[in-house]
């Protein structure tokens, strides 16, 4: 009788239960988990898959100095590399990068501004300086076993002495693609 009354008993708590949960929204949401499985020796974090980069409210008379040449202060901005596994040093452990996107008509290696700002386009460059150009693989960097860091930075710069500098808002992508050797 005992355990009958028990089994009664945690039916009903289990329905009071279950329809105070089905009553009550207090909150829901949805989750997706998104990714890839690559044929690389490295994955790439998750952070780095999608990125926004600000360049901040640049003069347009810092763009305008040296016949518009001028620059805005370099950002910097990384790939991180993850979970690196060189099975056989001197194969795949060297990386360089490619980043494609719209180029600009004041030049054609770098990003070209996308939106009302006029007469300036964005500059990047490699961790040593030198200039990263669209469609061209960057130089190649060693990686090593677990994680590694590309280091790149990008620039506001003038189009020179045949643009007019135009205040204005921009949103500029560029994608970029891993090549490993």
């Amino acid at each position: 009788m005992k355990l009958t009354n028990m089994a009664l008993a945690t039916a009903i708590a289990m329905t009071v239960g279950m329809s105070a949960f089905a009553n009550a929204d207090q909150g829901s949401g949805k989750i997706t988990f998104t990714g890839s499985i690559i044929d690389a020796p490295c994955s790439i974090a998750p952070g780095s898959l999608d990125q926004v980069i600000p360049l901040g409210a640049v003069s347009n008379v810092a763009l305008a100095a040296n016949g518009n040449t001028g620059m805005s202060t370099p950002q910097p901005f990384t790939i991180e590399l993850q979970d690196c596994v060189i099975a056989t040093p001197g194969t795949k452990d060297r990386v360089s990068v490619t980043f494609t996107g719209a180029s600009s008509s004041y030049d054609t290696d770098s990003l070209g501004l996308i939106g009302s700002a006029q007469g300036a386009y964005i500059l990047m460059s490699q961790a040593d300086g030198n200039k990263v150009k669209l469609y061209t693989p960057t130089s190649a960097q060693t990686v090593i076993n677990g994680n590694n860091t590309l280091a790149f930075t990008a620039a506001l710069k003038g189009g020179g002495a045949s643009a007019t500098i135009v205040p204005g808002s921009f949103q500029v992508p560029t994608n970029f693609v891993l090549d490993y050797q």
